[in-house]
């Protein structure tokens, strides 16, 4: 199991890091909502954000678009469920048919294990799946060769390749990354610096949006992902109207830079300290830990440790500091 698997797994069981992350999460209220009336978007004029440009895309004629969710072992639940309860809500006045066509697809039809147990089997493979418009990559297993080539193939016909968390590592390891900006899950900012530097990686960033490829924050921030694409297919009012029937009051999809709370570092102190790799709180009485240069630094797992001892050069030059 490597570093970023433990990330993946860390963020799931990890209670005190999951509290951290709803409580950094601001959900704001769509405001007084009575019949049929939507909330209204924020003007530019409103906050410190700029608006996001829509730069939008066009549907089908006729038919519904493919939108091809990419399983595989340990497959993040609300990294694909999220999105894919956005787009199975939305709804188009004078369409008798729906506008999105979902399906699962991964390397066989052997059924795979998401994150928390659960046994999902893929419907497609990536020799009999249908063409996507829209590819939703969500934090998974480390992606096969044949896995990386689908999604190289595929990608010079959609609309919008996009990865949740951690999936943003399976995209940046097709090389279609490659001196562009990026998003990823906080927990693994560092790694994944590291591990791609060049790519510019954007903290606080609800979603990066880069041609027709783009990467969300972690957990909920692909729900905004979502919506923004709905967004960018059918327009804004049918992507408020998918969000309340939800009942989903989060506005990030409307602003790609709401994810200030997870911009900075988080600082690791002798109270509370934090994996050097991977920045999730630690027990330090059971956690493993290195000394470097008369510092000591803590990790969440073995494999964190592995990682950092190997190279720690490239973790304490980053802001956080050891103890």
């Amino acid at each position: 199991m490597n570093a970023r698997t433990n990330i993946t797994n860390r963020r799931l069981l990890n209670p005190t890091a999951e509290l951290g992350l709803l409580a950094a999460i601001t959900l704001v209220v769509l405001g007084q909502l009575s019949g049929s009336n939507l909330a209204k978007a924020p003007s530019t004029s409103e906050g410190n954000h700029a608006a996001v440009k829509i730069n939008p895309l066009k549907p089908p004629a006729q038919g519904s678009i493919p939108v091809a969710f990419l399983i595989s072992e340990g497959a993040v639940m609300i990294d694909f469920t999220g999105p894919w309860e956005v787009f199975q809500d939305v709804m188009v006045p004078g369409r008798t048919d729906h506008p999105f066509r979902l399906y699962t697809v991964s390397e066989s039809t052997s059924p795979i294990h998401t994150s928390g147990g659960m046994k999902i089997v893929p419907e497609y493979t990536f020799e009999n799946a249908p063409a996507p418009k829209v590819i939703v990559i969500p934090a998974q297993s480390q992606p096969s060769e044949a896995t990386l080539e689908w999604i190289r193939k595929s990608t010079k016909s959609t609309d919008v390749t996009m990865s949740v968390c951690t999936g943003a590592f399976v995209l940046a390891k097709t090389g279609l990354l490659s001196g562009k900006a990026a998003t990823t899950f906080h927990g693994a900012f560092v790694s994944f610096a590291n591990e791609f530097p060049e790519i510019h990686l954007k903290r606080g960033a609800r979603f990066v949006e880069e041609g027709n490829l783009a990467t969300a924050g972690g957990l909920s921030s692909g729900i905004d992902l979502a919506l923004r694409v709905v967004e960018r297919y059918f327009g804004r009012e049918i992507a408020q109207k998918t969000a309340y029937n939800m009942e989903y009051q989060g506005l990030g999809w409307m602003n790609p830079d709401s994810n200030q709370a997870y911009s900075a570092t988080p600082v690791s102190t002798a109270e509370h300290p934090l994996c050097v790799v991977c920045g999730m709180d630690v027990d330090p009485a059971n956690g493993p830990k290195s000394v470097f240069k008369g510092a000591t630094y803590y990790f969440c797992s073995d494999a964190d440790k592995k990682t950092f001892d190997a190279a720690p050069d490239k973790f304490v030059n980053t802001d956080r500091k050891g103890l």
